[in-house]
């Protein structure tokens, strides 16, 4: 009977080979058998990134742990790696030496008994403060959420709480702390994603937690024992900022003005809805830190009474972004990544191996204008080093709808781009991405009401979500300047918008059915004139 049943699966087994098989080939047009290209084959050509990190198979979510330490780049993140959607979360961990190039590693930390692992973060303890290092060695520190779904299923209120894990192999492998947790859930449900910083005025190590419509700041002189100190938004102040959903993955950090001698403390808040054009982004704060309470600047806040809403990108995939530790720039910014992806469709576009992936590293930068203090992020400088054949033309006369380049020039699906119009007046244009399927993605700015805009309702793939594309993203101009700038990167599913010195940023992803062919520009206006226009290709893969 054991043979008979042996025989019978493996005739199984060869029916389903042979079908498989059957299904990928086919005869050309001399009659001989081609082997055609696997859907997934086709996946990874057609969609996987050039230069934006994915993970090899799985779900990816939240950038967590962010650190750099002896020349390497350390990013972990939220992962499931048994499944294309959310999942039990684990960290995953990538490497890089310039956060462009990015090697995957094993996973960082497992789910346990005590929960999935949530977002939180990561920092070098140099003087050892938490007595992990032993013999000189220098501990790395992540502090996550630990989320507990028997709690959850359970409907029970104290489901998350805070853990930290220790690493004295420069974050490749990690220990659980014996005293977990380390901060217990005080009744809220939502209480989650820690970020810690080293507060070198007032001694000690500092960190924001979200706590569903507020952040809460703690301290501590040990990684281990930690102190509530004060709150932020809340019952208390509901007017502070965009409250359509939960507030997520905080980041508080001090930076300098930028051309000035000043420094202000910058706090990030993601929302879950309530984001500028639909569904999840990131709102920011710019204020002052007293060591225990956060207040914000007084202009700023003028300006945020108003109506006025800051982000951090007014695209509809840039979410849970945050800094590393342990590192600034040259003039002493901070260094961001996001998840580019947006919570109203991630978990249904049409990738299999594997789902989302995280944004170009950007250079952040505090600015004061007119009004206030503002944001401006720019690609890393590291990105330039990448940059290969080059397309650059001058004052280009647009007379309705001109071509500018197409691929057989350069690769359009691994491109940055700069352009600059030296009077914008009340024009409007549009960057059109196209292709001979009829894809087409539109960009651009609209003079008449003063917003730059993104449409991709014609972009290829959009219907596996009635949100993906039910309208267009605008985002208001902030800069008055006469002259308009522009740094545009594109890789096989995303774009990257840094309009004026990246005041304004706009990050969105698509799925076109074939590679974008031929990049175009129009404008109605009989005068119009596109000053500067360079092209490199980038020599990533």
């Amino acid at each position: 009977m054991k043979k008979h049943r042996l025989k019978l699966v493996l005739a199984i087994a060869g029916l389903c080979i042979f079908f498989a098989c059957k299904e990928h080939r086919e005869k050309d047009n001399k009659g001989v058998v081609v082997q055609q290209e696997s859907p997934l084959d086709a996946e990874e050509e057609l969609y996987r990134p050039n230069y934006h990190f994915t993970p090899k198979v799985g779900w990816m979510n939240d950038p967590n742990g962010m650190f750099h330490y002896n020349g390497y780049y350390h990013l972990y993140f939220q992962h499931y790696p048994d499944g294309n959607k959310w999942g039990p979360m684990h960290w995953g961990h990538a490497v890089s030496t310039d956060m462009v190039k990015w090697k995957e590693q094993p996973i960082a930390l497992y789910p346990d008994d005590m929960g999935y692992i949530f977002s939180g973060s990561a920092v070098v303890d140099l003087q050892n403060s938490s007595g992990f290092g032993k013999e000189g060695q220098v501990p790395i520190i992540a502090m996550f959420t630990y989320h507990n779904m028997e709690i959850e299923k359970a409907e029970g209120i104290d489901v998350e709480s805070q853990a930290i894990a220790y690493s004295l192999d420069e974050g490749l492998t990690w220990t659980k702390y014996e005293g977990n947790p380390v901060i217990e859930n005080p009744g809220i449900r939502d209480f989650r994603d820690p970020k810690v910083s080293w507060d070198e005025e007032h001694g000690k190590w500092v960190m924001v937690l979200a706590a569903h419509d507020k952040v809460m700041f703690y301290g501590s002189k040990d990684l281990k024992k930690w102190e509530l100190m004060s709150y932020f938004g809340g019952d208390m102040r509901k007017d502070l900022g965009t409250h359509g959903g939960v507030w997520e993955c905080p980041d508080f950090f001090q930076m300098p003005v930028a051309g000035t001698n000043e420094t202000k403390w910058v706090l990030y808040v993601s929302v879950n809805p309530g984001g500028p054009n639909g569904g999840s982004a990131t709102q920011y704060f710019i204020g002052d830190f007293d060591g225990t309470k956060f207040s914000m600047d007084k202009d700023f806040e003028t300006v945020l009474n108003k109506g006025q809403n800051f982000w951090i990108d007014f695209g509809k995939d840039n979410y849970a972004g945050v800094t590393f530790s342990n590192v600034t720039s040259k003039n002493g910014g901070k260094f961001y990544m996001g998840w580019m992806s947006n919570w109203e469709y991630a978990n249904e576009v049409p990738t299999e191996t594997w789902r989302s992936a995280m944004t170009v590293a950007r250079e952040v930068k505090l600015i004061k204008d007119a009004e206030t203090y503002r944001l401006a992020f720019d690609p890393v400088d590291e990105l330039d080093a990448y940059k290969g054949v080059k397309y650059k033309k001058e004052r280009i006369a647009v007379n309705g709808l001109s071509a500018l380049l197409d691929s057989e020039k350069v690769n359009l699906s691994r491109t940055a781009i700069s352009f600059s119009i030296s009077d914008v007046k009340k024009d409007s244009f549009t960057f059109k991405l196209s292709n001979k399927q009829g894809d087409e993605l539109s960009f651009g700015y609209n003079g008449g009401d003063n917003s730059f805009f993104i449409d991709r309702h014609n972009s290829g793939k959009t219907g596996f979500s009635d949100r993906f594309s039910n309208k267009v993203s605008k985002a208001k101009r902030s800069s008055d300047n006469a002259l308009l700038s522009g740094t545009i990167l594109l890789d096989k599913t995303s774009i990257e918008l840094f309009f004026d010195e990246g005041s304004t940023v706009m990050t969105e992803i698509f799925f076109p059915n074939a590679p974008f062919e031929t990049l175009s520009i129009e404008s109605a206006s009989e005068d119009f004139v596109l000053d500067f226009l360079e092209v490199n290709e980038l020599n990533i893969n």
